[in-house]
């Protein structure tokens, strides 16, 4: 029997009557993270991992039925042995892992091998076959170490500081915007809008200990924010209250900076390539570290990947799904 299904709901492990991450309602949904495309509403049911959990209350709603595990903790689906384990995405990410009459299959939903301090580290998990994504599929994706992500943003402040700016920076409000607090403590008073604020506390709730931040409305006014540290989300970008900020430079830190910063998004005084996805090399990495004999490409540069995985010996296919190539570039694409 075939393990897994690639179908119009979402990906099934056939045997285990579950989807992973699907995108219409089923009975189980079993989720890799909280990001919106992989994490929807409208399920029976849900299991994640406990991390993942508060950030699916906040997002969905309280009313949901949760079950969630541990890393490693094995629970068993109509005869499948199924287990989560860090993908290193964001808090909570998980690759899905599952076994049935010694066939092993992952699904890695999002990941990144980079360890960015807050999340899980990525782990390496063997089996015979592996879903990936490939957001940042291309050789031209390559991100400098988090250590030199953090300071290329420290000395953009300092500079700012210099100049009598306000630093504003741009980040998705669920993973990237914590990671950017954690690189600014120290720094200065760090102000976050309300929704990042509100993500916070999830993570804040299964012990993660965030810096000091004030949570503010651009709505109020704006004048105590000159020359502080601020931190909007994508979808407020060229908002009007936005431009009020006083002494305003912003940044936006998104993978996409890397080739397409001066292009598209022309109008950022600065933009940061830090990502919660694998790059070019990451990918490869772990892919091989699987030794899987299989490997299914889905949302990114699907074509472009899968072919270079099979021309380096490691048979690939493509996999169309409705997950996005990445929330953020979607969200700032939205506001421009």
């Amino acid at each position: 029997m075939k393990l897994l299904k690639f179908t119009s709901k979402g990906i099934y492990c056939v045997p285990g009557k579950f989807y992973i991450d699907p995108w219409r309602p089923v009975d189980l949904a079993v989720i890799t993270h909280g990001h919106a495309d992989h994490a929807r509403s409208g399920m029976k049911k849900y299991l994640c991992h406990h991390f993942t959990k508060p950030i699916l209350y906040s997002r969905i709603g309280r009313n949901i039925e949760c079950k969630s595990v541990a890393y490693g903790e094995v629970i068993n689906i109509n005869g499948v042995k199924v287990s989560l384990h860090p993908a290193g995405h964001i808090i909570g990410s998980a690759q899905i892992r599952m076994e049935y009459k010694g066939y092993v299959s992952v699904i890695s939903g999002d990941y990144k091998i980079q360890n960015d301090g807050l999340s899980t580290p990525f782990e390496a998990v063997k089996c015979n076959e592996f879903v990936t994504e490939s957001t940042f599929g291309l050789p031209i994706y390559n991100w400098l170490s988090v250590e030199e992500q953090e300071n290329q943003m420290k000395n953009w402040v300092e500079q700012n500081r210099k100049n009598g700016k306000t630093s504003v920076f741009i980040g998705y409000s669920l993973g990237k915007s914590q990671r950017i607090m954690k690189a600014l403590e120290g720094l200065g008073e760090l102000n976050v809008h309300y929704s990042i604020a509100k993500l916070n506390e999830a993570y804040e709730s299964v012990g993660v200990k965030l810096p000091d931040y004030n949570t503010i409305d651009l709505s109020d006014d704006k004048k105590h924010l000159d020359g502080k540290i601020i931190l909007l989300p994508p979808a407020l970008v060229d908002n009007p209250a936005m431009k009020k900020i006083p002494n305003m430079a912003y940044a936006i830190c998104s993978g996409w900076m890397q080739i397409r910063g001066a292009r598209r998004w022309r109008s950022a005084d600065a933009g940061f390539a830090i990502s919660d996805h694998a790059d070019w090399q990451g990918l490869l990495t772990a892919i091989k570290a699987t030794e899987a004999q299989k490997v299914y490409v889905t949302h990114g540069q699907t074509a472009v990947f899968s072919k270079y995985l099979n021309e380096i010996g490691i048979y690939s296919e493509e996999v169309k799904t409705e997950y996005g190539d990445d929330e953020e570039k979607t969200e700032i694409d939205e506001a421009l």
